[in-house]
């Protein structure tokens, strides 16, 4: 009994997902830096560091045989590119000329994949550390091969550490992933319950914008565990990663049914204020976001779920309040009776949502047949991957912007080095690549980190320097700051710039130059930062108020298809093959893009967010309209008997056509077409759905006529930035 706080520590520990990470790291350092203590080489040890780093920055989640391969092609780019630097460096015309093209062509290959994009990244960034490494030597090594051979074999090092762990431990990326997608859940729904407060006044649009927001950690969560899941299938996908690939489609299906909208939630809170149904509906949703996190919980510490009741009471409850509105709904007014046919499918939607959840924590039922299917993104062949590259060269790709912006701030920082003749100058093309990122946002934070952290990690340095003379203690302290910044490096990129800056001190104090380096480290990522920043300024800006008519033409375009594939299976009843579950996670991709792209748009130049008003307004109704699609989508099962309803169709399709017009619109930044005069008629019919209708019909009366509701207000929206995209550029 003793032994189980300290049992239950080390397997929460054990399920961090930055834990096994910061493991392999701490490994790979220390051993490095014992070997240098033992054969008293502690020069050698740096280059080696060096090498770990950009081969750790290079990975990406494979299983084994992936993670082997791409560390091939990894030590391969590695030795062609510190070789090359090793031979050009002397050269001072031919150098900057090889770094300017391999920085472009380097960064054109993200365009092929993520994998690619890594690997990418992590061969530019060992091709700077060479040129350091030469540069501490006075441009020249004590033989040609040392640099390039203890950069890579530092990288292989750290490399078949990963492949090991990658076969040891093989599905432990899955289930931080799955735990992690369960958890952005949980705040998802409980965040939506929020919407369901049954008090007047409230600002709606508030909580919708932040629910639109959510929706992007949701949707960037699920993309990563199905990369993470389809990385490991194979031809006889094992026991436990079909049990993995079960939760994801369950998490798929939450989603749809959490994103759901069946009425207005103003409409609602002002017909039911004097009913407890929305306090019912808020307290199940709000159990169901708990049910989330102790579903990720029991996934990271692979434990059975706890069962809990409340959720099933809380169900109950919702039902019977429903029931007794229904059973008074003759002595109400004509909105509470029109209101209660949504009412119903909400209570219909959140039951079903609530047995999902109840599903996940049981074992595998493989009586009920299932396209367990996914879409590889990635290239299946060379020509492919070469048409991905091509497909990016223009100057209207932001992959290309990207890629010539940091080509010419990379030549810019190696002029500017060599002119004021910089003391570490080549720490400036190191903070440069690592400052400048695709949007001004991004780079603008980024260089507030990277400036911060800075001078953090000198501060903490200068002060183990004089507390801790012993450089034992200080190669110790070396290799704990080495793990803290790959344990940080995403989430808190200051903490981590501070980690690897001493990192960086303790190491080369190692050679007596500890102290040599602290304000040249300082001016020269002052310098690589004030690059970077200008060239995302100066430099084909990317600025995404010029764009967003287009990222809003890309939400319409997959709402369209979203719409199709549901009402094709509307005529079919329900499957949730793969044609349909790429239809919905591509409107919700967009849908994310969207929030992304203002969010980066609110931390551009002031001069440039008059177009984020606009922006926000259609990105409330774009969501509001994925969500009255979503609820289209999740009651499927039960449109089978309106099959043939010809109005219906009728409707469904003119919505989609107008969608598609809207899109084309906007996109070509062309006129809208004048809206159809059917259009009204259309929405009368669906509003007017008969009280016998069968419930399938009603469904779907209800939300086409939402959707057409909104047709009008996304009309203005689009009209509004396409006006404003017709402003000239400043």
């Amino acid at each position: 009994m003793p032994f189980f706080p300290l049992s239950q520590f080390l397997r929460r520990l054990w399920a961090l997902d930055t834990f096994p990470y910061s493991l392999r790291i701490f490994i790979a350092l220390s051993t490095t830096m014992a070997v240098g203590w033992e054969l008293d080489e502690m020069a050698l040890v740096m280059p080696i560091f060096l090498g770990t780093i950009a081969s750790a920055l290079a990975e990406t989640d494979d299983n084994w045989r992936g993670r082997l391969h791409a560390l091939l092609v990894t030590l391969l780019c590695f030795t062609l590119a510190a070789f090359t630097v090793q031979y050009l460096f002397p050269h001072p015309w031919l150098f900057p000329c090889a770094l300017v093209l391999a920085t472009f062509c380097l960064t054109m290959l993200g365009a092929i994949s993520p994998r690619y994009q890594a690997i990418a990244y992590g061969t530019l960034i060992l091709s700077i550390y060479t040129t350091i490494g030469m540069d501490q030597r006075g441009g020249s090594a004590s033989a040609f091969w040392l640099e390039p051979m203890l950069l890579v074999g530092g990288a292989a090092w750290y490399g078949l550490l990963s492949v090991l762990w990658c076969a040891c431990f093989p599905h432990q990326p899955v289930q931080q992933n799955l735990a992690q997608l369960y958890r952005v859940l949980g705040d998802y729904l409980r965040l939506k319950a929020s919407l369901f407060e049954p008090v007047r006044g409230i600002n709606q649009e508030v909580k919708r914008l932040a629910l639109a927001q959510r929706n992007g950690t949701v949707v960037n969560a699920l993309n990563t565990a199905k990369e993470s899941i389809l990385n490991r299938l194979e031809a006889a996908p094992s026991r436990p990663l079909q049990h993995y690939l079960r939760l994801y489609f369950i998490a798929q299906e939450v989603h749809e049914r959490a994103s759901s909208s069946h009425s207005p939630y103003s409409e609602l809170t002002d017909t039911f204020f004097h009913s407890d149904v929305l306090f019912r509906c808020q307290r199940l949703l709000t159990l169901q976001g708990n049910s989330c996190n102790r579903l990720a919980r029991a996934i990271l510490l692979r434990q059975p779920v706890r069962e809990d009741s409340a959720g099933s009471q809380a169900l109950q409850d919702l039902q019977d309040s429903l029931t007794h509105l229904e059973g008074h709904q003759l002595a109400h007014t004509a909105a509470w009776q029109r209101l209660l046919a949504p009412l119903r499918a909400l209570a219909k939607n959140l039951g079903t949502l609530q047995a999902r959840l109840a599903r996940a924590s049981q074992p595998e039922d493989n009586t009920e047949p299932q396209d367990d299917s996914l879409l590889d993104r990635s290239p299946q062949s060379l020509r492919e991957a070469v048409d991905r590259v091509r497909l990016q060269l223009t100057p209207s790709a932001p992959l290309f912007r990207h890629a010539l912006r940091l080509s010419i701030a990379l030549a810019v920082g190696y002029g500017l080095l060599h002119w004021v003749h910089a003391r570490q100058g080549y720490w400036i093309l190191l903070t440069t690549v690592f400052v400048c990122q695709q949007s001004f946002g991004a780079t603008r934070k980024r260089m507030a980190q990277r400036i911060t952290g800075t001078l953090l990690g000198l501060v903490a340095g200068w002060a183990l320097f004089r507390l801790f003379p012993s450089l034992l203690l200080q190669s110790m302290f070396a290799v704990a700051a080495g793990v803290v910044f790959f344990s940080t490096r995403t989430r808190r990129y200051m903490l981590a710039t501070a980690a690897m800056t001493l990192l960086v001190l303790l190491s080369f104090n190692q050679l007596g130059d500890g102290y040599q380096l602290i304000v040249p480290r300082m001016v020269d990522t002052l310098l690589g930062s004030l690059i970077a920043g200008l060239a995302v300024f100066l430099v084909l800006p990317d600025w995404q108020g010029r764009r967003m008519h287009v990222v809003a033409a890309r939400t319409l375009t997959t709402c369209h298809a979203y719409l199709r594939e549901i009402m094709a299976q509307y005529q079919t009843s329900k499957r949730d093959d793969l044609a349909y579950r790429l239809a919905r996670r591509n409107a919700h991709n967009a849908d994310a893009a969207l929030s992304t792209a203002l969010s980066n748009l609110f931390q551009e130049p002031g001069f440039l967010q008059g177009r984020g008003d606009s922006g926000l307004r259609f990105l409330l109704l774009s969501h509001t309209l994925l969500n009255y699609l979503s609820a289209l989508g999740a009651h499927r099962e039960t449109l089978a008997e309106a099959t043939g309803d010809t109005p219906t169709a009728q409707a469904a399709d003119h919505a989609q056509r107008v969608l598609e017009q809207l899109a084309s619109s906007l996109a070509n930044s062309q006129r809208q077409a004048p809206a159809d005069v059917s259009e009204p008629a259309l929405l009368e019919m669906l509003q007017r759905t008969p009280d016998d209708a069968p419930p399938a019909q009603r469904v779907v009366h209800t939300q086409l006529a939402l959707i057409y509701q909104l047709l009008p207000q996304l009309r203005v929206q689009a009209e509004q930035l396409l006006q404003l995209d017709s402003k000239p550029a400043v």
